[in-house]
């Protein structure tokens, strides 16, 4: 039986494998030619010599409905600068590159700290929002989309329903999350199935029904690097530059966009990238970090909806947390065995307490300061502070890229 259930508040759009990527295709060609469309790449420059990147370039050769490519580029030198832009010039269309730790884009940064503007450190988030800027700035384009550059089984599909709820204007989505199956030889998101998930649930159980908590449990896959959305939404949201950035963009979407015009999409059958390890002996690497990191914004973000936060609600929600996720093992452990696939109960309860870690660490962290690690500010700020800012963005870009 197809799937079709419509989860919680949001529309989900599901695959049915009733239609082709062909029909797909020609209908983004025609509707691009009055909603441009332009995709940003996230990329380390380690990931220019992997197999994944190498298969999406080759893909993304026959993708004729993109009005432009956005790479950005973080930790990369001048010599990998050079390399970068030689990697994509086998692209047919325009590709800019960001190359956020060049000269240009340092002096740039800078400015923004003189008038209290923070970007933060290089990285991911960094990276999402220039390129979004530099969308802005260029001013041709009616959506983004993004996706990641780890994606080892790719292929043009995704990118083609990714990017069709917002390109179909009788559609009249602003913003659209990507799902997926993690499920290969074993089952894989972990930090989805046991803790975002468990969470979640956890805190329903204390506060009640809380319209944000039903937004966040309906979606499937919470921490999918896919998304795309208008560029006019683009401009409004704020980015968050730490771990934390997939989870906060829907907290984002969230306050700037009704939930009518909010959907998700299934990409592919199943989806296999770089798997992060757990890390659990250290709470500055891997899913630790990650957990600690989505603390912090699951915090912050219910708090701006008037949740009280206190010692005694962290200690309930630590608790009922790891009651909630020791079920979901039970739920997953039975659902692995009857597919025949292995299951280890110990990795998973060593995950959970890894997870209630990271959760007690972030809530620490917000408790201590509740205005800490703020968002990078959205384009809307940037440009009432500095109305020349994405002029010099867009030049110091395209002077790079000669």
């Amino acid at each position: 039986m197809s799937d079709f259930h419509q989860t919680g508040v949001i529309s989900t759009l599901h695959r049915f494998r009733t239609s082709s990527l062909e029909k797909l295709e020609k209908e983004l060609e025609v509707l691009s030619k009055t909603r441009p469309i332009t995709l940003i790449l996230p990329s380390l420059y380690s990931e220019l010599n992997g197999k994944a990147l190498k298969g999406i370039v080759e893909e993304l050769k026959n993708a004729g409905y993109l009005h432009q490519i956005v790479v950005a580029l973080s930790k990369a030198d001048k010599i990998a600068f050079q390399h970068a832009k030689e990697f994509f010039s086998v692209l047919p269309q325009k590709v800019v590159i960001i190359w956020n730790s060049g000269e240009r884009m340092t002096k740039l940064y800078a400015l923004l700290k003189k008038h209290n503007l923070n970007a933060g450190p290089d990285g991911k988030g960094l990276g999402v929002w220039t390129a979004l800027g530099y969308v802005l700035a260029e001013g041709n384009s009616h959506m983004v989309a993004l996706h990641d550059c780890d994606i080892v089984n790719y292929n043009r599909e995704i990118l083609a329903r990714l990017c069709y709820p917002i390109a179909n204007p009788n559609f009249d989505y602003e913003f659209c999350k990507g799902y997926y199956s993690r499920v290969n030889d074993r089952m894989y998101g972990r930090v989805t199935r046991l803790f975002i998930i468990p969470l979640l649930r956890a805190m329903a159980k204390i506060i009640g029904y809380n319209p944000l908590l039903v937004y966040l449990d309906s979606f499937r896959y919470p921490l999918a690097g896919e998304f795309s959305m208008t560029t006019e939404l683009a401009r409004i949201n704020g980015i968050h530059g730490d771990w934390g950035l997939d989870f906060g963009l829907l907290a984002e979407v969230y306050s700037n966009c009704s939930v009518n015009r909010v959907c998700q999409v299934d990409l592919i059958d199943s989806y296999e990238h770089k798997h992060q390890v757990l890390s659990e002996d250290d709470p500055g690497s891997g899913l630790f970090k990650l957990s600690i990191d989505i603390s912090r914004v699951f915090f912050r973000t219910l708090a701006s909806e008037g949740v009280d936060f206190s010692d005694g609600l962290q200690n309930t929600l630590l608790a009922t947390y790891q009651g909630t996720a020791h079920d979901m093992i039970k739920k997953y452990h039975d659902d692995a065995s009857i597919n025949n696939l292995p299951f280890d109960r110990q990795e998973e309860w060593l995950a959970v307490k890894t997870f209630a870690e990271g959760l007690r660490l972030g809530g620490n962290s917000f408790l201590e300061d509740p205005l800490g690690q703020p968002q990078i500010p959205n384009w809307s700020r940037i440009t009432s502070t500095m109305p020349e800012f994405l002029g010099l963005l867009k030049e110091s870009v395209e002077e790079d890229n000669k």
